[in-house]
């Protein structure tokens, strides 16, 4: 269920996190556990299900005005976790969508399923902005790193 890879953010790249989905207030981003995602008992870091899931939050709101143009902040975000979150070579799969929003903040749930069974689950508050020069250096230094 590959998607496209996330290269607007160095972090989320060097993960390879790909988007599969961005529209109408829900997202889905995916990513294949390589042996550095895990954690010592080699299943998915609660890191790395925590960035799943604020990301694909953040893309969710962002869904709702211009993705091309904007950004998201995270102001706030509560994860549970349930079950252990997949093994090296599995592919993972959060999904978000936007409860309700008000004038300038999105609020948001996600989670993240392995197979049949719920491994975490997140609620977040979140801030949309126009990006800035910053952001778009960020996007240069980006693409210059998958030119390596």
């Amino acid at each position: 269920m590959p998607g496209e890879l996330i290269t607007e953010n160095p972090y989320l790249m060097h993960l390879g996190a790909e988007l599969l989905k961005m529209e109408n207030g829900e997202a889905q981003v995916g990513i294949r556990l390589k042996p550095e995602h895990g954690n010592s008992w080699a299943v998915m870091h609660g890191g790395i299900t925590m960035t799943l899931l604020d990301c694909t939050m953040s893309r969710a709101a962002r869904s709702l005005v211009l993705p091309d143009v904007t950004s998201a902040a995270t102001v706030e975000m509560k994860t549970s976790f349930f079950q252990p979150g997949g093994k090296v070579g599995q592919y993972v799969v959060a999904t978000g969508r936007v409860l309700h929003r008000s004038t300038t903040l999105y609020y948001c749930e996600a989670e993240i399923m392995n197979g049949d069974a719920l491994v975490a689950k997140a609620m977040g508050t979140f801030k949309v902005f126009k990006r800035n020069d910053i952001a778009k250096r960020m996007q240069m230094t980006a693409a210059s790193y998958l030119n390596k």
